[in-house]
């Protein structure tokens, strides 16, 4: 369900499904030689469990466009974020800057604030009095489609 939409993010709420778990061979998929197929056992596994700690807090963003390739998050990659955690320096955000929501990397340092993007054809921003500011989320985990 699509809560709201923004230039560079689109927001979801999760819906949790009961029963909704898939299943998982708990083997450790081999990079290099193969391992004997008998060696595995099967599990069920929720990715809501895995990866959501703060269910009533947690939200899914999709991104839109580069400014954080360098971070791994890239265009149409969908974002875990909780908000019920602390931000601070070094974290990646999602951040509503003048009316728009954003995902940049916080820099704190001297009682001043950055959203460093991690791609260097896009600006630093900083953060000022005179910003409409909030820092509403944290990235907690990135799902990629490959």
């Amino acid at each position: 369900m699509i809560t709201h939409k923004s230039e560079s993010l689109t927001f979801f709420t999760p819906e949790v499904i009961e029963g909704a778990a898939a299943q998982l061979f708990d083997a450790g998929i081999s990079a290099g030689f193969p391992s004997p197929a008998d060696d595995f056992k099967e599990q069920r596994l929720s990715l809501d469990e895995e990866l959501v700690r703060n269910k009533e807090a947690t939200f899914y963003a999709r991104v839109s466009g580069q400014s954080m390739i360098g971070a791994g998050l890239e265009d149409n990659d969908l974002l875990v974020i909780d908000r019920s955690l602390e931000p601070a320096n070094n974290k990646i955000a999602v951040c509503f800057l003048d009316g728009e929501f954003t995902v940049k990397r916080l820099r704190v340092s001297n009682n001043q604030m950055w959203l460093q993007p991690e791609n260097p054809n896009y600006p630093i921003i900083n953060i000022t009095e005179e910003n409409n500011f909030l820092i509403w989320g944290i990235v907690t985990n990135v799902i990629k489609k490959v």
